[in-house]
């Protein structure tokens, strides 16, 4: 006999569910694993919940005055159904059950699915117990911990204040800060019922000086993922130094002759290159477009044998650390590259589905609005055992590349970077300042031209922008020498 708890199509415009509001919790179970089943009887073969509250700020301070405060709250939802390999994503504001019922409503009918009949029975979906990281990991303070409206001013002012009395000729200063708390819910009909909450902070100056004709612009930003006090700890007078110093050397730098050089690269942001040339290009999305020139290099040699690359959300307090993906999968590490051998892809839910790519805890997306796709977290190339004297001894003429600037990327790795801060490099020397040069370059190319890494791998904090939105992402490296690569310039 079947049991008398079972549910029939017709009793569910009926149910009423008391899930709490303010928190994302087991209260949760009962009404998304009803609509789970109800999707699954209407014939879709997986079904996925995303339920996301945000409390987002941003201050900013320009020259000495606070201009801008922008506070955020929103709350949504996001169901993602497959029908094969085929899917379909509606979002929605209302998180009730009769809203998240329309918007499940909503996708099966785009997927040409239809609810059952009125006396159809809806299979129960057994979620697993309740993965809490917001609470296994004692997140649920973060957000009273956190800085108020009025540290983050003073805070600010007392940052542009340092740059003013550091820099010469300066035209404006300008300090961000933003805090994202976010509280996620993954729910889905493989049992998948996780929840984790998410504090991302940021902090950057930016530093415009001229003098006559001369400029320089010269900006820098630091981000964290778990720490409410970080703005508190923010070293402003050591940046705001490190930025003025550069600002002055830049202004009245000669600018570089284009052509083709040796160069190396610094760390941190240097980083940047390997993320947009070739991370990009080891998602299972370019995989499944076919967009990739690494779509069957894997076991293949991609790089220069000094190159081992890292992708992963386990390291502590970087800006794309991740106690689980937006699927909810548990973070972990990936290996992509191994002393030059192509050894793993970046995948998510559906990646793993169309490509066969094992799933790597990767699928983010920017919030509900979205579903979610293979992306980055912490990107890197690892260190070598070469020091930066070394790099620089082994180039006659080349260009010391130390900051990075903004650049754009091809659909199959072609990039251009600029390059905020250079120096010549003469008999492994660094000699004069050069502003206005350009990297361009392919992916396939300058992976195979990367011959030393030094030993001093250090990361920076970035943002990323994909198919699912933009992300938080940490990029990094060690310096690495590249071996000749077109330098844009004068």
């Amino acid at each position: 006999m079947l049991a008398t708890s079972l549910l029939r199509s017709r009793e569910i415009p009926t149910l009423k569910y008391d899930s709490a509001l303010d928190r994302f919790d087991e209260s949760w179970a009962s009404p998304l694993s009803t609509l789970l089943g109800l999707g699954r009887a209407s014939g879709a073969d997986f079904i996925e919940f995303f339920l996301e509250r945000v409390n987002y700020i941003n201050c900013t301070a320009e020259n000495d005055a606070i201009t801008n405060i922008a506070p955020a709250l929103t709350t949504g939802a996001g169901v993602r159904v497959f029908r094969g390999l085929t899917d379909c994503y509606v979002s929605t504001n209302d998180v009730t059950f009769t809203g998240l019922k329309s918007a499940l409503e909503k996708a099966l009918d785009i997927l040409g699915l239809h609810l059952p009949a009125p006396i159809a029975f809806i299979p129960e979906i057994n979620l697993e117990p309740l993965r809490d990281y917001g609470t296994l990991r004692d997140k649920d303070k973060w957000m009273g911990e956190s800085s108020s409206m009025r540290e983050m001013g003073d805070v600010l002012l007392a940052a542009n204040s340092r740059l003013q009395q550091k820099a010469t000729h300066v035209q404006s200063r300008r300090a961000d800060y933003f805090r994202n708390w976010q509280e996620v819910l993954v729910v889905a009909s493989d049992g998948t019922f996780a929840r984790d909450v998410r504090l991302t902070q940021s902090v950057g100056f930016s530093l415009l000086c001229a003098d006559g004709e001369h400029r320089s612009s010269i900006g820098e930003r630091v981000g964290d993922t778990s720490n409410p006090s970080f703005l508190r700890t923010w070293d402003y007078e050591t940046t705001a130094e490190n930025v003025a110093e550069s600002a002055g050397k830049m202004l009245y730098a000669d600018y570089v002759e284009s052509g083709s050089y040796p160069i190396v690269m610094a760390n941190k942001f240097g980083g940047v290159i390997f993320h947009e040339a070739c991370g990009h290009l080891l998602e299972t999305t370019q995989i499944e477009k076919r967009t990739t020139p690494f779509l069957d290099k894997k076991g293949e040699k991609i790089a220069h044998e000094s190159v081992t690359a890292w992708d992963e959300g386990l390291t502590s307090d970087a800006f794309g650390t991740i106690s689980m993906d937006d699927e909810g999968m548990p973070a972990q590490r990936t290996l992509l590259i191994e002393n030059g051998i192509l050894k793993n892809f970046i995948s998510d839910r559906a990646g793993f589905m169309r490509t066969g790519q094992p799933r790597t805890g990767s699928g983010r997306r920017q919030n509900y609005a979205f579903s979610a796709a293979s992306r980055m977290r912490n990107t890197y190339i690892a260190p070598g055992e070469h020091s930066v004297d070394d790099l620089l001894a082994s180039v006659d003429r080349g260009i010391y590349c130390k900051k990075m600037g903004g650049g754009s990327v091809g659909a199959v790795g072609q990039f251009n970077f600029s390059v905020d801060e250079a120096y010549l490099i003469e008999n492994g020397k660094l000699t004069k300042p050069l502003k206005g040069a350009t990297l361009i370059g392919d992916a396939t190319e300058i992976m195979t031209k990367i011959s030393m890494c030094a030993n001093d791998i250090d990361l920076a904090a970035g943002f990323c922008g994909s198919v699912s939105g933009s992300v938080y992402v940490t990029v990094g490296q060690p310096h690495i020498k590249v071996d000749s690569i077109t330098v844009g310039g004068r």
